[in-house]
Formats: structure tokens, sequence, C-alpha cells
């Protein structure tokens, strides 16, 4: 059937949708570049509420005694750091909502703001000692989990293979230091109570076993000069000695009293850790902003080389019969451009042709760096939901449910992720 083109329009051309593949990457790496301010506030608000997590448990573990002006003073800097968040996504929201790039970083980033409105409440309770110590760490968690997985979901929109690297180093690097964090709550109520029973114990095997697994993310994924204050943060001194207690606390402590005082050298010791932590975690973040501004940089210096490149062209004579152009659709049997024109017009079509051909070829070439990224973002989406599914068909704990999970893996023989996808494919059988 033949198609006639409307008079006095002008059909886009394959110049037309090059400049637009090269813009929509511009795009994307801009709005990333505005992301990086939001990732940042988000790792200083994550350790405020850590300290302030970490606080409130030695309160309300003392019945009041400890750390009253000490969490004053970090519910402060947590304030200041939740108006520090409020503002950068007060910045980036018409980015986010006028051509979102995901319901699912909208959806987290709702989460994380409803969690955010219950902190009030929380603090008051805190105060009033109303509630636990076990249950104000397992409030402030949740709040501190629903922000990481914000930078998780932003991580999950990369398309750029060196940005995205870094965002799963940095969220695998988050996600580790909040289980330090975790693993500092329960050594303490341990170590405060003078013995460890069986719960605290394999509590505190499965936190240490899931920050070394985050960490290994992070050293595939890091940065030079981050790894270096990772390395010297491991050969610390300090380091020596958390074992040390762990290992004395999850063994002996079941069997003979511990010396209670030994709460404040495991709390102090894990909190320097942390704080040392944060260092990697603000390198990652430079070099996360640096590596977006410098992408940047490069996709407009080319767009604008393809601009002017392409007009030049388009001055030439136009193809005098084009045919259809079959795109390479990544098959191993990849279809021929072919262009029939002669003169001037063959020439511009060979160079378009060229520049087409160039652009899908770095496009594929992201597309394969990308991939051991999105690989490690799909093993802990994957991990995640085999857990969930574990808990409600055993009705077992989150902790039993990664226990069960290592089980399963150590008995077949496999790896985790391995073990973790086998589960969420049988989940219809489970229900």
């Amino acid at each position: 059937m033949n198609t006639k083109r409307a008079a006095g329009h002008k059909p886009p051309t394959a110049g037309d949708y090059l400049i637009a593949s090269k813009n929509c990457e511009l795009v994307n790496l801009k709005y990333f570049l505005q992301m990086g301010k939001l990732v940042q506030c988000i790792s200083n608000l994550v350790h405020a509420l850590q300290c302030e997590r970490g606080a409130s448990n030695v309160f309300l573990g003392s019945a009041g005694g400890k750390f009253t002006r000490e969490r004053q003073a970090m519910v402060a800097a947590s304030d200041r750091l939740c108006g520090e968040f409020d503002q950068a996504l007060a910045e980036i929201h018409r980015e986010l909502t006028a051509h979102p790039v995901s319901s699912r970083l909208l959806n987290q980033l709702a989460t994380a703001l409803h969690g955010l409105e219950g902190l009030p409440e929380l603090r008051r309770c805190v105060a009033a000692r109303k509630v636990t110590a076990a249950s104000a760490t397992e409030d402030y968690s949740c709040l501190v989990h629903n922000l990481i997985a914000v930078v998780f979901e932003a991580a999950d929109t990369a398309v750029d293979p060196t940005i995205a690297g870094l965002l799963v180093a940095m969220v695998h690097l988050m996600n580790g230091k909040e289980l330090c964090g975790q693993e500092r709550a329960v050594g303490s109520a341990g170590f405060s109570s003078g013995q460890f029973d069986r719960a605290l114990c394999q509590r505190m095997a499965h936190l240490n076993e899931a920050q070394e697994r985050c960490f290994e993310v992070f050293i595939s994924f890091a940065d030079e000069d981050s790894l270096a204050l990772w390395q010297a943060l491991r050969g610390h001194g300090r380091e020596a000695e958390i074992e040390k207690l762990r290992q004395l606390g999850t063994s002996v402590g079941r069997y003979k009293p511990l010396d209670p005082s030994l709460a404040d050298r495991w709390f102090g010791l894990m909190s320097e850790r942390m704080d040392e932590l944060k260092k990697v975690e603000d390198s990652v973040e430079g070099c996360f902003h640096a590596r977006c501004i410098e992408r940047f940089a490069d996709a407009r210096n080319s767009l604008a080389h393809q601009e002017t490149l392409i007009a030049s062209l388009g001055a030439r004579e136009p193809l005098s019969q084009p045919m259809l152009v079959l795109c390479d659709s990544g098959n191993e049997n990849r279809a021929v451009e072919t262009w029939a024109s002669d003169g001037a017009g063959e020439q511009f079509g060979r160079s378009i042709f060229d520049l087409v051909q160039e652009q899908a070829l770095r496009l594929q070439q992201m597309t394969d760096e990308l991939q051991s990224a999105r690989e490690a973002l799909e093993d802990r989406k994957t991990q995640e939901k085999a857990v969930l599914l574990l808990m409600g068909h055993r009705r077992i704990s989150n902790d039993e449910a990664h226990r069960a999970l290592r089980k399963l893996a150590m008995d077949q023989g496999r790896k985790l992720p391995e073990v973790a996808r086998a589960l969420v494919s049988m989940a219809d059988v489970l229900k």
C-alpha cells in the first residue's frame, strides 16, 4: 500500500533521531547530577538517625541514666539534616514527577517520607521511656531501611555503567554500615545484661555475615580512593578488638557472666567503626558526583559535535532514492543497512550510517558494562523476596529466614543468589 506524505511537512530524518538519542543520554545524566545531592543528603541523614538510634538505645537501656544530653544533641542534628533532605528533594521534585523514570523510586520516596512523619512521635515515646530499647531500635531501623532503599531504586534507574557501579557500591556500603549499627545495638544489649542468650548469639552471627556480603559487593564496584580508605579501616587495630569482643560474647557469654562494663567499650568501638564507614561513604559519594559532572560534560560536548556534523551533512545533496533501513536488533543474524543513492547523497548516507552504527555500538557496550551492576541489584531483590517467602511459608522471623536461606545454599553447595532465584520461581507452589 502506498502512502503519501502530507505536503509542507518535512518527515523526521535519521539525523533527527540520532540527535534525540544523544539528548536522551544528556537528560539522564543531568538527572543523576541532581540526584547526587539527594543521595548525599540521604547518606548524612541515615548516619544521623543511626547515631540517634544508638543514643536512644543506651538511654532506654540505662532507664534514662545515660546519654540524655547526647541524645538531645543528636535529635537536633537529625532535624537539621531532615531539613536538608527535604530541600534537596524539593529541588529535584519536578524532574522526578514530570517525566518519572521509575514508579518504584517514587513509591519508595513516598514510603520514606511517610516514615519520617512518625519520627517526632517515636522521639516522644523514647523521651518518656514508653518503649523498650528493642522496640525503638526496630522503629529507627525501619526509617533507615526506607531511606537506603531510595538509593537502591535510584541505582536501578542508572543507564551509565560508571554511575550505576558507584551507586551499587554506595547502597551496599550503606547497608553494611546499617547492619553494623544493628550489631552495635545487639552487642550492647548482650554485654549490658552480662550474657548472650541463644537468640542474641544467632542475631550477632547473622548481622556479621550479612555485613560481609554487603562489603564484598561494595569492593567489586568501589573506586580506588574509597577502597584505600576501606583497607585502612579494616587494617585498624580497632577491628581486632571488635572481633575479640564479638567472639567473647557469642561463645563463652552464654555459660558465664560477662563484665557489664564491656558494653561501653563495645558501643564506643562500634560507633568509631560506623564513623569511619561514613568517611568511606563520603568518598564514594564524592567520586559519584565527580563522575556525573564528567560524564555530563562529555555527553554535552558529544551532542554539540553531532549536531554540527549532521548539520554540515544536511547541507549536502539529499538522498535521491532512500530505501528501507534495517537496524541491528542485537541478534546474531544482523541485517545490513542499505541506502540506494548516488553522488553526494551516497556520501551523506554512508556518513549517517557510520554515526548511527557508532552510537549503536556504544550503547551496546554500555548495556554490557551495566550488566554486572544490574545483576548485583537483582540478586539483592531476589534474596529479599526469598526471605519474605520463607517468613510467610514457615511463619518465622526475618533472621530465621535468612539463616534458612543460607543453610539451603550450604546444603545444596550452591550460591545464595541461585537458591534465592529457585525459591522465588517456586512462589506459587509455596503459597
